[in-house]
Parts: structure tokens; C-alpha cells; sequence
């Protein structure tokens, strides 16, 4: 398998420095109690936000302990790159990467449309990225003054740097429901290397059911019923759903199947975050197959309908426990990407990126650091099997447009050995996809290719 060639831009080491002359008014807020934050835009991708930490006027170097600390990151592909750059026939010469970043004083959000927060100045850097695709290039580290200087500036501490970041890129040549081949995707050539078959679990002798295939052995069923719930019951709930993916010898080589069934709460025709579904993906090995990952996934109330999700990675051991790498939400309406990305830290605004409070279509930013029930430092796992981006997946709304659009996966080149790695990945943002359609509100009728029986009350 070949990779596509990507382009990773980082600002990290944030830090702002207010000379005592500059600082707010007493009504205001100062930063010592109340971080900076900035507003960070390449050219006319999706901005991103982070919180500046505010460091005594008397500050000279930037603390050794927070070298590693990560604000935003943009992910340029070829034909990105072709269009920043201007390589791109249908995009003039002046169109040249340039990072922008604006500091503001205060509180983050806006009221009746006008920002909370105090502007200090705004910094533009241009970035010459066509190096960037071979190695890591450093356009920036150190100390530079905001805002005008015929008064007292501020000083910001950034780091900013593009390094190359190879992936792999499938494309599903249909929604997963239909069954369909999975394309590796480089430039304009498409070649196929998976298939993927969806199916129902049988749940009763009298059901009419597309039941798992015979790869399937009692391993895998014994894992299942072990993740499973005991809370299956009639009524609303969907229920059985189930995905095996093949290489082009017909091997599996990754299965995922709905372990907990996706029910209405109470009262309500919608899952909910307190009893979400669950999928149990899984991975060959030594004969049988193995737990690799679990999925949960629920539908959001309130003024933003979106599809909530949490993503943790198994340990072979029992006795480690397992970590979220990623929870979010995404668009009901409009779907949007899942993000793997350990480098991501909780300083993002959820608005701008694809976080919890605001979901968004079309987001580019990491997601929040990881969270586990042990305590694990980054030598341990499983930040010694992933580091930094680990994947992205896209998932199609509700609506009409968004559906249009069938997955297409993007993987590190770093996280993938084997045909079996690619194909856990692939079945992880397949059933994600799924999830949308599992968490759809049961007054709304599924698609026929959901359905087990042509009068199933879902």
C-alpha cells in the first residue's frame, strides 16, 4: 500500500507575557486569573481557538515543562498544498500560506454577537511549505511583541512548525449498509483492497435474518456475549447489527458487531447519552478473534441535535484498563469527521473543533486528550502504540447532501503494519457511520437495508 502525502502545521507553547503598563482596567479581567486565549486561521481553513496561559512580565524562557504543549494543528493534503501554495491551475500565485493568530484578554464566547474578549493584537507569519512534504520545518520559536508599537505591547511565546505526515486513504464505495468495496485512494488511482458485508445477528429462530458469516468462530460469539447487555427487551430498540471486513482473498480481517442495543429512553424516541449503544470491534489473532475496541455512541438533546460518541481502545490485559481516545460529537444534519489525535490537549474551544458542546461539519482540529480510569503517562500504554494523529473518518448526515458522501478513512502511516491494523480502523469509522442511523429518532422509519423484517416497528 502506498501513501498519500500530508502535511501537518503545529502552534504549540503558547504563552503571553503583559507588561504591567498594558495590563486591563480594574472592571476587566486580568489574564492572571483568567487565561488569554487566541483566534488561530490558516488562509481559509476552519479557525481554531486555545487558551494562551499568561506568564510574569519578568518571564525570559519559556519553561522547559511546557515544551510539548499543543494549541492547533492543520492537516494539508497534496491537493491542499497545490491550492495554499498556488501550484494549483485554478488558484492565483498570491494565494501563499500565511498563519494568522489574534490575542484576546477576557472571557471566550460573544454576546449579541459581539465578541467577550478584548483584542491585544493580531501576528501574521508566511510559511513556505514546500519543503515541508520531506521534513520537519520550524518557522517559528520564541518571544514576538503584540499589538502597536507606539505603546506598551504584549509579548506571545508560539512555536510553529509544518512536518510531513504521511497516510493511507480508503474510500467506501457506498454506504456501509450496502455492503460495499473499500478503495485505497492515491491521487486519482483507486484500487481496491477490502470489502465490506453487513449483516444481522440472528435473535430468534422465527426472525428473518442475514446472520453472521461462518468466519465468525465461537470466540468472537464469546466475546461478544461477554460485552454485551442483558437489557435487550421488545419495544424500541436496534438491535443486531453487524460488519466483517474482508481482504480480496476473502479473509476477515476486522469485525464489529452492535454488542448493546441502541433503545429509546424512557418516555423519548431517542438514545441517550446515559444509555448509550455499543459496538465491540475485533481483530484476529492467535485463532481466534480478540477485542480491540468499543464504541459508544447516543443522540444529544437540546438546541444542538448531534451524534455523541466515545471511542476506547482495549488492553490485552484484563487487568489494564481501557482508554478513551476519543470523545465528541458530531453533526446529526450535516455529519462531519471523527478525529484520533494524541497530541490534542482540552485547551480547544468545543466550538471549533469537533467537540461536545457545539457540533461541528467541518473540522480539522484534535480532539481532547485522553481519558482513562488508570493512571498512565505518555511511556506507557497506549501512547507507547499511538502518537500523535492517529486517524480521521468521515461520516455523512441525515440529510440529503450529507448522505451523498460514502466514508473515507485517513490513517498515520506510523499506526499501520499490517492489513489487519488498516481494517480495524476502517471497521471502527464504518460503524460510526452506522451509529448516525442507530441513533436516528424512532418516529423517523430506517432505510430498508436496516430493517430485518419489512414490518419491524423501527
Amino acid at each position: 500500500m502506498d501513501p498519500c502525502p500530508f502535511v501537518r502545521v503545529t502552534v504549540g507553547n503558547l504563552a503571553l507575557k503583559i507588561p504591567a503598563a498594558a495590563r486591563p482596567a480594574r472592571s476587566a479581567v486580568h489574564p492572571s486569573s483568567s487565561p488569554c486565549f487566541c483566534l488561530i486561521q490558516l488562509n481559509a481553513l476552519p479557525p481554531q481557538t486555545a487558551v494562551v496561559p499568561y506568564f510574569p512580565p519578568e518571564s525570559t524562557h519559556f519553561p522547559e515543562a511546557n515544551s510539548l504543549t499543543h494549541a492547533a494543528s492543520f492537516h494539508l493534503s497534496k491537493s491542499d498544498l497545490q491550492k495554499l501554495t498556488g501550484k494549483s491551475s485554478f488558484f492565483s500565485t498570491s494565494n501563499k500560506p500565511c498563519l494568522k493568530i489574534s490575542v484576546y484578554s477576557g472571557r471566550r464566547g460573544a454576546t449579541c454577537g459581539l465578541s467577550s474578549g478584548r483584542l491585544l493584537g493580531k501576528i501574521s507569519l508566511p510559511l513556505d511549505l514546500t519543503t515541508a512534504e520531506s521534513r520537519a520545518v520550524v518557522f517559528y520559536n520564541g518571544w514576538i511583541d503584540v499589538g502597536k508599537a507606539t505603546k506598551c505591547v504584549a509579548q506571545l511565546h508560539w512555536n510553529v512548525k509544518a512536518e510531513p505526515d504521511p497516510r493511507f486513504v480508503f474510500q467506501f464505495d457506498g454506504q456501509p449498509e450496502c455492503s460495499p468495496q473499500i478503495f485505497q485512494i492515491k491521487g486519482n488511482i483507486r484500487q481496491p483492497v477490502f470489502t465490506c458485508k453487513f449483516s444481522f445477528r440472528t435473535a430468534d429462530r422465527n426472525q428473518r435474518s442475514r446472520s453472521l458469516p461462518s468466519e465468525h468462530s465461537n470466540g468472537a460469539r464469546g466475546w461478544l456475549s461477554s460485552f454485551g447487555s442483558e437489557r435487550e427487551r421488545p419495544g424500541k430498540e436496534r438491535k443486531g447489527w453487524s460488519v466483517t471486513i474482508h481482504d480480496l482473498s476473502g479473509s476477515p480481517v476486522a469485525m464489529a458487531s452492535m454488542v448493546t442495543p441502541f433503545v429509546a429512553s424512557p418516555g423519548s424516541d431517542r438514545v441517550s447519552r446515559s444509555n448509550p449503544g455499543c459496538w465491540l470491534i475485533l481483530r484476529p489473532g492467535d485463532g481466534t478473534w480478540k477485542p480491540w475496541g468499543r464504541l459508544e455512541a447516543w443522540r444529544e438533546c437540546g438546541t444542538a441535535d448531534g451524534l455523541g460518541y466515545r471511542f476506547e481502545l482495549i488492553p490485552d490485559s484484563a487487568a489494564t484498563a481501557g482508554i478513551v481516545l476519543a470523545e465528541s460529537t458530531l453533526s446529526c444534519s450535516k455529519g462531519g469527521k471523527f478525529v484520533i489525535d494524541l497530541i490534542g490537549n482540552s485547551n480547544s474551544t468545543p466550538a471549533q473543533v469537533n467537540g461536545r458542546a457545539t457540533p461541528s461539519s467541518a473540522s480539522a482540529s484534535p480532539v481532547c486528550s485522553p481519558r482513562s480510569s488508570g493512571d498512565f503517562g505518555y511511556g506507557l500504554w497506549p501512547y507507547c502504540m499511538f502518537r500523535g494523529f492517529v486517524m480521521s473518518g468521515s461520516v455523512g448526515g441525515e440529510g440529503r447532501r450529507g448522505r451523498k458522501t460514502a466514508p473515507l478513512v485517513e490513517l498515520s502511516v506510523q499506526h499501520v503494519s499490517c492489513a489487519e491494523d488498516a481494517a480495524a480502523f476502517v471497521a471502527l469509522s464504518a460503524v460510526l457511520d452506522l451509529s448516525l442511523d442507530a441513533c436516528r429518532l424512532f418516529s423517523h422509519k430506517l432505510r430498508k437495508e436496516l430493517r430485518p423484517l419489512p414490518d419491524a416497528p423501527f
